[in-house]
């Protein structure tokens, strides 16, 4: 029995792969679990069809990621932190602190997409990994100063 995979299974293939079950297997755990579905002609058109728009929908997300990334490149934020001797911060400067002076400045992001490789503790210019939708990255220049 032919079938289309709704779900990644580690021995059969993976989502949209059509495979070949045997009948009993195919009725009596795939189907019912929603593991799989019947690949006739009108379910193998539909699966083609949602997988071009599934692949338009990335494109779009990366190109405006690209515009994004642009725009980013250009964007330096300034945050202040109280310093102690030496000019050393009390505590650090967080991706959730980057994102909320990203906002003032207009750009959102989200906490997560900012990649922090060490915490940032002294005073300075650093430059901060941004990862975007679609395998997008780039860079927003953070200048830390004196409070």
């Amino acid at each position: 029995m032919k079938l289309i995979l709704r779900k990644d299974i580690e021995k059969l293939g993976k989502v949209g792969d059509v495979i070949t079950a045997k009948d009993g297997y195919a009725r009596n755990y795939l189907i019912p679990r929603d593991i799989a579905f019947l690949a006739n002609e009108s379910n193998v058109k539909a699966l083609e069809e949602e997988k071009k728009q599934v692949s338009r929908k990335l494109e779009k997300e990366k190109k405006s990621s690209e515009v994004l990334a642009g725009e980013l490149e250009k964007t330096s934020v300034t945050i202040k932190m109280k310093v102690g001797e030496d000019d050393k911060l009390f505590g650090s400067v967080t991706s959730q602190m980057i994102a909320e002076a990203l906002k003032e400045k207009g750009v959102i992001l989200d906490k997560r997409q900012i990649e922090l490789e060490d915490t940032l503790k002294s005073l300075g210019i650093f430059d901060v990994n941004v990862k975007l939708a679609g395998g997008v990255a780039s860079k927003v220049k953070v200048w830390i100063v004196r409070e």
